[in-house]
């Protein structure tokens, strides 16, 4: 086979050079495993490819329900056109949303979801007369997409800092508070008070200028920070007594990572919208939407001249037709193996235990979980401060386990089918990995 090219792909996310001179492929991928190419070695894939791939690799029911998609029905336009799946599956995912949120808008990525959720705030505040709501608060450390809008809200800097952040925004502080919270299990305990930064922000600009507060129930690309006991509800009360639209971005937090459906179901807060992707199809073919309540969506309804179009507003492939099939066979699969509420249970406690039981190691300054997600921080030396998980998570791959660096810390999000001994492995590599650091 000849060697393999790879200068026209120009990769996302990825120092493209350092890539290149040596590559790490994979080749094939089932249940929680990665195969990667060359070597054949198996890798566990604890990240479930990007928080992403929650009923595991290569599922059958999705790729024959693919398959027989785009042999009955490959594409039709979704403007002034529809096709039945697209209807029946939105009617679906409803079920599973916290009540009120019963409309959906389909685009095909999370950032897609949270540029459409940001067009809503703005159309529903101008629709009932308080056009004057422009802006939005978002949060320190937080994760949006790559689009204008999702970098404007998004609190990550190498993301914004070299294209602005153009969408009128503030920023309350982040939740993450090594110091009093090292080492928790489950949501922490300090760290409630961090949601007043709110009150401040509204104080500052306006509760008159700010239409909504979007944040992610917890944040996952910054590093998997927690939210106090507390803070979502404090959040929704603030922004209830001060008329802002609640926003939870669940692209990540959403389809049974928590132990629920989504972490706003797991831990009661009800939001005004809610935005979803990558587990939705389990990744199998892109799809983004946003869940929007009753009251929001007849508001722009009503607003609108009868026979106009409500909200010019959409995409090509909203409710792709193969993408709703991937993402019915999905759904049966979490129905019918009970994924959505696995991580609350006794695999849940146990990915607790195993991840707590590297706490022993000098060089691990705090373990965060809850439900089947998890972040190791690791103590950084002076030079590689910032830097040091990308580091550490290379070794992890070579010692079989994909595991993601984010800052100083190793962040995991396993398949939701993974099992007890599949976690005692994970985490038997990661302590021999940090033990040589």
């Amino acid at each position: 086979m000849s060697e393999l090219k790879t200068d026209a792909f120009w990769m996302p996310f990825t120092p493209n050079r350092s890539f290149k001179s040596a590559p790490r492929l994979v080749e094939s991928a089932e249940g929680i495993y990665l195969t990667e190419k060359g070597s054949g070695r198996q890798i566990i894939d604890a990240t479930a490819g990007l928080w992403c791939s929650n009923a595991g690799h290569c599922r059958t029911e999705i790729a024959d329900a693919i398959h027989q998609q785009a042999k009955k029905l490959d594409y039709s336009s979704i403007f002034n056109f529809g096709h039945e799946l697209g209807f029946e599956y939105a009617e679906r995912l409803v079920k599973h949303t916290p009540d009120g949120l019963n409309h959906v808008f389909f685009g095909n990525s999370g950032s897609e979801a949270v540029e459409s959720a940001l067009k809503v705030a703005l159309q529903y505040q101008r629709a009932r007369g308080k056009g004057t709501k422009t802006m939005f608060i978002g949060r320190e450390k937080g994760y949006h997409g790559v689009n204008f809008g999702g970098i404007s809200v998004g609190g990550i800097a190498p993301n914004y800092q070299s294209f602005g952040q153009p969408l009128k925004s503030n920023h309350l502080r982040h939740t993450l508070d090594i110091e009093r919270n090292a080492f928790s299990k489950g949501l922490p305990e300090h760290g409630v008070e961090l949601a007043e930064d709110l009150e401040r922000l509204v104080a500052f600009h306006g509760a008159d200028q700010i239409a909504a507060v979007i944040i992610e129930p917890f944040a996952g690309a910054g590093g998997v920070i927690l939210p106090p006991k507390g803070y979502l509800k404090r959040i929704r009360e603030i922004c209830d007594k001060h008329d802002l639209l609640l926003i939870l971005d669940e692209v990540i937090t959403g389809w049974g990572r928590t132990g629920s459906a989504f972490a706003s179901v797991e831990w009661d807060v009800t939001p005004d919208m809610m935005t979803s992707a990558k587990g939705i199809t389990n990744a199998t073919v892109p799809l983004g939407a946003v869940f929007v309540q009753d009251e929001i969506y007849k508001t722009v309804m009503d607003a609108a001249p009868e026979g106009g179009v409500e909200f010019y507003h959409g995409y090509t492939y909203s409710a792709h037709p193969v993408a709703c099939a991937a993402g019915m066979a999905t759904l049966d699969i979490y129905e019918r193996e009970g994924l959505l509420t696995r991580a609350g249970g006794d695999i849940g406690r146990h990915w607790e235990q195993a991840l707590h039981s590297l706490a022993d190691l000098d060089q691990v300054i705090d373990v965060r979980n809850y439900g089947l997600v998890g972040a190791i921080e690791l103590r950084a030396p002076e030079n590689l401060k910032g830097r040091f998980g990308g580091k550490v998570s290379a070794m992890a791959w070579e010692a079989g386990v994909m595991a993601r660096g984010i800052g100083d810390a190793l962040c995991m999000s396993p398949p939701l089918i993974i099992e007890e001994h599949q976690i005692d492995e994970v985490v038997q590599k990661l302590r021999g990995v940090i033990k040589d650091l």
